[in-house]
């Protein structure tokens, strides 16, 4: 009685699927049970049209696994997909064909059925790593952060030098807010691989959060020297300088961030405020034009720049600013905090009234802020005397 295939046969029915998995094998794919790549990876042009041209000279009989791992990696998963559910009727038992198949139903984000092959996997193969981290990946995606650091955990206990399922740890860790084990993973990431970049950058970020700032700069230089062309260790080194008061710093780090990436509208923003702080208004006012220029609905940069104006007295375009900021987002609080200032220095008390209701609607906690504004803390004193007189019935207090 002759055996049932399975994905591992190369059968003979296709001459070409010999050439199509040796090439699979060449590009890192794999032939058999798929490598993938990282998500954002691209073939090379050169590889892409090789590879289209290979898997169109396979005549895709349902038994070539070779074909279906090209699908895969030219981005075709539904028609991938289809030939696994073939070849796992003839060969139910194979775990390479459900990991497969869990690969391609992560890309058409459906994580659900992608964690129940995963699952089908490693009943049958309970060893698999790559099955462990993929599996993390579908509960990420599902939601579920917690099965997720689970499985991420397995897969790197399985596989000791495994840096993906430890560094996706770090990243879902830092979003569950803890911070301290997700400094701990990224070292143990960088420890093992340390020309990881964003490992760095996540590290920083990490750090950040538990106000270790400077550490965290140190963490942002080093990614942004393994990864030159990426703004992001940039930004949040910039970001944190600002908070530490290092405007001049500041500023020169969101420039490179906007030599990199000139339509970065954040990035123009938040030059403006250091800019704004170390007194070079006119360099502040174009920075918050350019952020409108590339986003026009930017509510603050609009308030940033009302902010500015206002500084020097411009109270009218100031509050045209803050309008804008408020067309574009009206739970701004900063622009109802401002507007409500302009107003009372114009002696439009109503207006003033309204944006100071709406202001403690959204931050009550502003209250005493307002309270010690100059402009404000009358408007306070006279909406409370107006309150009371409402719950004494219109009659003074």
């Amino acid at each position: 009685m002759t055996a049932a295939p399975t994905f591992q046969d190369s059968p003979d029915a296709d001459p070409n699927a010999a050439a199509l998995a040796a090439l699979l094998e060449r590009l890192g794919i794999g032939a058999g049970r798929i490598t993938p790549r990282p998500r954002g990876f691209r073939l090379s042009d050169a590889d892409r049209a090789a590879l289209e041209s290979a898997a169109a000279e396979s005549s895709a009989v349902p038994l070539s696994g070779a074909y279906g791992n090209a699908c895969y990696a030219l981005g075709r998963y539904a028609e991938a997909a289809s030939v696994f559910r073939h070849l796992l009727e003839l060969a139910p038992g194979d775990a390479g064909l459900h990991f497969n198949l869990g690969l391609c139903w992560l890309r058409q984000r459906e994580p659900e059925r992608a964690a129940a092959e995963f699952t089908e996997a490693l009943v049958r193969e309970p060893q698999m790593a790559e099955a462990y981290y993929q599996r993390g990946n579908a509960a990420d995606d599902l939601g579920e952060p917690e099965r997720a650091l689970a499985d991420y955990a397995r897969a790197a206990e399985l596989s000791p030098d495994y840096i993906q399922p430890m560094y996706n740890r770090g990243v879902v860790l830092g979003r569950l807010g803890r911070h301290q084990e997700a400094v701990a993973q990224f070292d143990k990431v960088i420890a093992r691989r340390p020309d990881i970049g964003n490992a760095y950058l996540n590290r920083g970020a990490s750090l950040d959060e538990l106000g270790l700032h400077d550490e965290a700069i140190v963490s942002y230089t080093r990614a942004a020297e393994l990864n030159p062309d990426d703004p992001h260790a940039l930004f949040n080194r910039a970001r944190t300088h600002y908070y530490l008061g290092h405007l001049r710093e500041s500023y020169e780090d969101y420039s490179a961030v906007l030599r990199l990436d000139p339509d970065d509208a954040e990035a123009y923003n938040n030059r403006g405020l250091a800019l704004d702080a170390l007194g070079d208004y006119q360099q502040a006012l174009e920075d918050y034009d350019r952020a409108l220029a590339v986003r026009p609905e930017f509510a603050e940069a609009h308030s940033n720049r009302g902010a500015v104006l206002e500084a020097q007295a411009q109270l009218d375009e100031a509050l045209a600013a803050y309008r804008q900021a408020l067309q574009a987002d009206p739970g701004l609080a900063s622009a109802h905090y401002n507007a409500a200032r302009v107003y009372s220095q114009l002696g439009a008390v109503e207006s003033c009234l309204y944006h100071l209701d709406r202001l403690l609607e959204l931050m009550p906690e502003l209250a005493e802020d307002a309270a010690d504004d100059e402009h404000l803390g009358w408007a306070l004193r006279l909406r409370q005397m107006r309150d009371e007189a409402q719950q004494n019935g219109g009659r003074p207090g």
